[in-house]
């Protein structure tokens, strides 16, 4: 009789549990199926991604591939930070703005903000094609329309990472991301299959035009879209632009943002200086191979920024306290088991875009142990920055990337991409100490999956 009631108070508490992600109406629960949700659209994006990727290594060839592996990170990592911080930064304006009945400054941020992006992002890609023109001689010829094709994707890239930060802060979270996960990823895939079908040879140059075909198409359905779901929850009325205040919250924001993706995308750009782009593809792999770690990172981050910033707003550091250690729980373990998987299945995966690809399969432990250690504060940068301490975030985050840096130009001449790998995840331990000190001494809270909570 013990064992039955037993087992049947386990049932209940497991339909209990199961009942509050699915309909509960708490804080945490709400963060649990935004962060499902948000977690599920990347893993189906990164399976579009990696079949992508996988098509297109066996479509064009190791040094075509590697090729544009190289332009489309330049891509993601300078599309990323040209928005000036304020894809994140709208996470705490916005929520500030409602809080505070202040509507005609939250009218103008909706529109100002992509067209202050817009025309910024179009001034850099004009800059960038000129100095690809003055430096012609120094650039590989096969890497010169690649690149140029990848400055005429800047601004429609740049407006919609500025869209995605708008609709994530409505809890829109679908809205902001399928259109750059799903669609973008599913037209690339059409172009491309559709570009083989024809006859034509995929090289680079034809890879990066559809790439840049598909992230315009997709910003501007995007857009349709959200500007009509804006018109429905934002009563129409006078607009005021406080640019200086917008920039005053986000720069700081887009250093943290800025180094945080050049320590993600540095060990890509160096290996492409000291080995061939064959072994960059290689590599490449490896790290889409993993990329299911870091998305449940994203998917925390995606749906806690915001909620920091209006707990501390209202005051509520109990509630705040709970809800930083919820967001670290359900980034630490989901991480440790997503990597036991793709650790234990990595050969056969690497062995989709072609044999020679698995010889990265031992590249895989050693990026991972930085991954697994990063996961162990869960989203703290969010949580930083949305409490005014980006400065330090972003120092943190500079420090990192300097001994990235350092470290790849170290080791990468000599180990490849064991290297770069290595260079990577000693960065990471160091850089979740740092923002771990930080946390504790600036703010009072133990961000770390064991130990004392929040």
């Amino acid at each position: 009789m013990a064992v039955t009631d037993a087992q049947n108070f386990s049932t209940d508490s497991l339909m209990h549990r199961l009942r509050d992600v699915l309909v509960g109406t708490s804080d945490a629960s709400l963060t649990k199926r935004l962060a499902g949700t948000v977690f599920i659209i990347r893993v189906l994006s990164a399976g579009l991604a990696y079949f992508s990727q996988v098509l297109l290594a066996r479509w064009m060839g190791g040094s075509d591939y590697g090729v544009y592996v190289y332009v489309w990170t330049w891509v993601l990592l300078l599309g990323s930070m040209l928005d000036f911080g304020i894809s994140v930064g709208s996470q705490k304006l916005i929520p500030e703005y409602r809080t505070s009945g202040d509507f005609a400054l939250l009218r103008g941020f909706l529109s100002g903000s992509r067209w202050i992006v817009f025309g910024a992002s179009a001034c850099v890609a004009l800059m960038l094609a000129g100095l690809i023109t003055l430096f012609k001689s120094w650039i590989r010829p096969e890497e010169i329309v690649p690149l140029y094709i990848g400055c005429l994707t800047l601004p429609a890239f740049v407006v919609a990472n500025t869209q995605d930060g708008i609709a994530r802060s409505h809890d829109w979270m679908r809205l902001g991301l399928m259109p750059q996960f799903i669609v973008r990823q599913s037209l690339i895939i059409g172009f491309t299959a559709g570009a083989v079908v024809l006859g034509m040879n995929l090289g680079a140059t034809a890879a990066m035009t559809a790439s840049a075909a598909a992230v315009w198409i997709a910003m501007f359905g995007q857009m349709l879209v959200l500007n009509r779901r804006l018109g429905q929850t934002v009563e129409r009325g006078a607009k005021d632009y406080d640019f200086r205040g917008w920039l005053k919250v986000s720069l700081p924001i887009m250093l943290v943002e800025g180094f945080y993706l050049l320590l993600s995308y540095i060990d890509v750009l160096v290996l492409q200086q000291y080995r061939s782009s064959e072994e960059v593809g290689i590599y490449f792999a490896v790290v889409k191979t993993l990329a299911l770690v870091s998305f449940i990172h994203y998917a925390m981050s995606a749906t806690t920024a915001h909620r920091f910033s209006e707990y501390n707003a209202s005051g509520d550091k109990e509630r705040l306290s709970a809800y930083i250690a919820h967001a670290i729980k359900w980034t630490f373990w989901p991480s440790v088991a997503a990597t036991a998987v793709l650790l234990a299945f990595g050969k056969p995966l690497l062995w989709l875009f072609g044999e020679k690809f698995t010889v990265g399969y031992g590249i895989m432990y050693v990026a991972a142990i930085g991954l697994i250690v990063r996961s162990a504060i869960g989203p703290v940068e969010r949580l930083l920055n949305m409490l005014g301490l980006q400065n330090m975030c972003a120092l943190a985050y500079a420090l990192a990337f300097a001994i990235n840096l350092a470290l790849c130009v170290m080791l990468v001449p000599r180990y490849g991409g064991y290297g770069a790998a290595a260079a990577t995840s000693i960065a990471l331990v160091f850089e979740t100490i740092l923002l771990f000190w930080i946390t504790r001494r600036k703010l009072g809270f133990h961000v770390f999956a064991f130990g004392k909570k929040a």
